[in-house]
Parts: C-alpha cells; structure tokens; sequence
C-alpha cells in the first residue's frame, strides 16, 4: 500500500511513494521498450540484487505500474510490462534523465571532491 501525506497541492509527495527508491525510476525506463524477463531487467539495471529487484517489481505492479505476467510454463517464464498509467509515469521522469545526462560530469565531479 501507498502511503502519502497531506494534500499539498504538489503532487511530488504521491509520486515519490510510488516511484520511492533507487531502482524502480530505472525499471521503468527499461520497461518503456516493451515487456522484459527478469534476467533481461537485472542485466539491464546492473547492480541490483535478486532480492531487491524482485521487492521493486512487486511494489510496483501493486501500485498498477507495471503488470507480471506468469506463463505457467516450465521452465518458469514471467515477464513484466508496463501499463498504461506506467508509462504516464515514465514520460514523467524522462525530463529527469535528460537533466541527469546532461549534469553528469558536474554531478560525479563534487562526488569526488
């Protein structure tokens, strides 16, 4: 469940307990291309762990972001997609990227200072 706080009139408070953590924003960026297994995301992403991966996936196909579809095949086959309001989501972040992408070198500069 989400929880959020008072209403503010700025939305960052819903967003954030959606998208909350490390790793979800990048699981979403990976999604925009069309449904990926979860070998393929954690390829993808990197560094993240089984265990915290599949934590993510789950908050978000609770909260209607992506959905985990389970071929009951064997050997196993799941594969995750992103919805509809997912992808609203996404196009929200994607100004984010850019702004990461183009401040990287200033960013990873005071980071070594």
């Amino acid at each position: 469940m989400v929880e959020v706080g008072d209403d503010s009139g700025c939305g960052l408070d819903i967003a954030f307990a959606v998208i909350g953590g490390k790793w979800k924003p990048l699981i979403l960026y990976h999604l925009r291309a069309g449904p990926k297994r979860f070998g393929e995301l954690k390829r993808a992403i990197g560094s993240v762990s089984e265990k915290v991966l599949i934590q993510q996936l789950r908050e978000l196909a609770a909260a209607g972001v992506l959905i985990r579809r389970d071929y009951q095949q064997v050997p196993p086959r799941v594969d995750y997609t992103i919805t509809d309001f997912g992808i609203t989501l996404a196009e929200a972040l994607m100004p984010l990227c850019i702004w990461g992408v183009e401040h990287r070198a200033r960013i990873e500069a005071t980071a070594a200072v």
